[in-house]
């Protein structure tokens, strides 16, 4: 029997959120063996996504939006039974490292007494390869769903991110603690669905950008750092210079080029779509 099996099962909650992940969903089940639970959070897909779910011994619970708050992280976080006080969200395209798992069963004791939520490190695969360098991110995805809350924002309204919550943190109510390893995120679908999933994201934030009220209720969940870098002129140069020179991202290869080129160029249609909203409502208005 593999250690794996044999060994405790950590007493953490894992909720999955899914739609139409059929291609990558096994992967991602199949790294959560050792967790106590593991809940399929799906928004009606039409592909094997909850068969394969099943499969894999998950409970798959569906998902509706009905357009209005609570979205999809939120609603998991109220309406899902759990069996433990933690619980870890991922999306269909990542995993927790091997790494991950032994640091979260072996600091779990250690955060119930002194946290109530854990920022976890990203890994990206990109182009096939681990990135080790370049920019990179933490998820606050290890929670205690009575002290966390995915705040409502006014964008339910902007195109482009539509169920689920967008691109900020949960706010907390108690202590952030901090893991060292990493959550892998690797999106095994072709690379073109990675463009259309940040041109679709671009458009929330040029809708957030041309919105004050929006932009500022999303701004204040964003960290000072995230807060200063979202003024910086020239953001796309300085995001590469960054990423790919000062963050040494030049050391994953090809890869870590494309990485860092790629935001760059997503950071760049944020700019450019949002002057194109003032530019017609300018327009609209003479």
């Amino acid at each position: 029997m593999s250690d794996t099996i044999s060994r405790p099962r950590i007493p953490v909650s894992v909720l999955v959120q899914t739609k139409n992940e059929e291609a990558g969903i096994g992967q991602c089940l199949q790294a959560l063996a050792s967790f106590g639970e593991v809940v399929v959070v799906d928004s009606n897909s039409t592909d094997r996504t909850a068969a394969i779910a099943q499969e894999h011994g998950a409970r798959v619970v569906n998902f509706t939006w009905n357009r209005r708050y609570p979205k999809k992280k939120q609603w998991q976080l109220e309406n899902v039974n759990v069996a433990n006080n933690w619980v870890l969200m991922l999306d269909a395209d990542e995993r927790p490292s091997p790494e991950l798992i032994d640091e979260i069963r072996t600091r779990l004791s250690e955060w119930d007494a002194t946290a109530v939520a854990v920022d976890i490190p990203l890994t990206y695969v990109f182009s096939g390869r681990h990135l080790v360098h370049g920019h990179r991110v933490v998820k606050r995805a290890l929670l205690r769903p009575e002290h966390v809350r995915f705040p409502e924002v006014d964008d339910l309204e902007a195109p482009g991110i539509g169920e689920v919550e967008g691109h900020y943190q949960p706010t907390v109510t108690g202590t952030i603690a901090q893991a060292t390893r990493s959550i892998i995120h690797d999106d095994v679908d072709p690379v073109r669905t990675w463009f259309d999933r940040h041109n679709r994201y671009s458009d929330w934030e040029a809708y957030l950008r041309t919105n004050p009220a929006s932009h500022s209720s999303v701004s204040r969940l964003r960290s000072r750092q995230g807060q200063i870098f979202d003024r910086i002129p020239f953001k796309p140069i300085a995001f590469f210079v960054y990423s790919y020179f000062i963050k040494q991202g030049w050391r994953d290869g090809q890869a870590g080029f494309d990485y860092a080129f790629a935001l760059s160029f997503y950071y760049w249609q944020i700019r450019l779509k949002t002057r194109e909203i003032l530019r017609q409502r300018r327009a609209a208005n003479q």
